[in-house]
């Protein structure tokens, strides 16, 4: 089976800032055609949880209290790129919206709850390094990706 990184959290994994779990069952089921890799980028660079909420803003990832923890965000997407690397990760599966691993919004750091075009610091790292990003929206693209390839191996 083909290895998919994947956000512990959505797989029911405890790591979250507020200390619970978002598990997705489209993405639960991938288990079925994927070897489900979880991470936790935040947990892998040294966060602890529960924790208070953070933002990317220009200047970094804070906290709501205003803590810098751009160097844990960061060391947390250089190890789940390392976990990715090493076990010849293609794809990922990873939690939308979140400082980590929004693919495609973040919230703008201002703690107002508005979203910007971006991307969080673990998809960033993981789509400049070659990895396609999903959130747990997209997993029927994902699949119908999936699908494709494997119909037109069949065509070969």
């Amino acid at each position: 089976m083909e290895p998919l990184l994947v956000s512990a959290c959505l797989l029911g994994c405890k790591c979250r800032y507020d200390g619970k779990s978002c598990p997705n069952e489209a993405v639960i089921a991938l288990k079925d055609t994927y070897y489900l890799i979880p991470v936790c980028p935040e947990q892998l660079g040294g966060l602890s949880t529960p924790r208070l909420p953070s933002e990317i803003t220009p200047n970094g990832v804070f906290m709501k209290d205003g803590t810098d923890v751009t160097y844990a965000y960061r060391l947390g997407a250089e190890t789940a790129l390392f976990i990715a690397q090493t076990l010849d990760v293609k794809k990922a599966v990873l939690k939308a919206k979140s400082p980590s691993c929004g693919n495609t919004l973040v919230y703008d750091g201002s703690f107002s709850g508005t979203l910007v075009p971006g991307s969080g610091i673990t998809a960033g790292l993981l789509q400049k390094n070659g990895v396609t990003v999903y959130n747990e929206n997209e997993t029927d693209l994902l699949l119908n990706s999936r699908m494709h390839i494997d119909s037109g191996s069949v065509l070969l």
